[in-house]
């Protein structure tokens, strides 16, 4: 029973995002934007900044004016915070400031989501949106965390997450039960597009992915 509980409850979007963070696991000194503590583990030499303290916090201040030296750091982990930034290019030039040459953003947002953590909660971002962000980056990747189908599933978790229901409790379990279960249903969409008209067709993946991840390098200048 405790292990069907644990399996509805556990946030798809952690399920998804664990993996690339262990890929791009470093000894290197890395900053944390938002210092949630979750990935601690897979970053020894880190630094945790945040707007207020808390435990996981070594340095208190704004991710728009990082109160840090130039070229001192080696990577930049930043999971689940840019949507909640007022200014974000602001904030991810900050970030290419105090990264050295060379060394790498890590970095997770959202695209289709609920809105969270209010009021702080300023934007959504397309992997375009994101490549004009880093448009002074080499960008390594950006990858879509869900599938269309599965980012169902993932809306439905935050609705069971974040609303009372009629029905309580039972209807929590079944959203959470159906949420779980859209991943598999993945199969059943063939092509996706993102411009299917009259100006011409453009092939598209995961159209409606529930965020994205990135790796990107501040660049080496010549």
């Amino acid at each position: 029973m405790n292990i069907l509980k644990d399996k509805l409850l556990s946030k798809i979007s952690r399920r998804h995002m664990e993996p690339f963070i262990r890929v791009h696991a470093s000894t290197l000194r890395t900053l944390e934007i938002g210092a949630s503590g979750y990935y601690s583990e897979y970053f020894p030499n880190k630094v945790g900044l945040d707007i207020r303290p808390g435990p996981s916090v070594d340095v208190v201040g704004d991710a728009h004016n990082l109160p840090l030296e130039d070229e001192s750091f080696d990577r930049v982990l930043c999971t689940e915070v840019l949507e909640h930034l007022h200014t974000p290019q602001k904030a991810i030039d900050e970030m290419y400031r105090v990264l050295k040459p060379g060394g790498e953003l890590i970095l997770t947002t959202r695209f289709i989501a609920p809105i969270h953590d209010s009021p702080g909660d300023y934007f959504r971002f397309t992997k375009y949106g994101l490549k004009h962000l880093l448009r002074a980056w080499e960008v390594v990747s950006i990858q879509e965390e869900t599938t269309t189908v599965e980012t169902f599933g993932h809306l439905l978790q935050r609705i069971a997450y974040q609303s009372d229901l009629r029905g309580g409790m039972l209807t929590k379990a079944l959203l959470l039960l159906v949420a779980h279960a859209t991943a598999p249903l993945s199969w059943l969409i063939k092509r996706e597009y993102g411009r299917r008209n009259k100006l011409g067709v453009y092939p598209e993946s995961a159209i409606m992915t529930a965020g994205y991840y990135v790796h990107a390098r501040k660049t080496v200048k010549a």
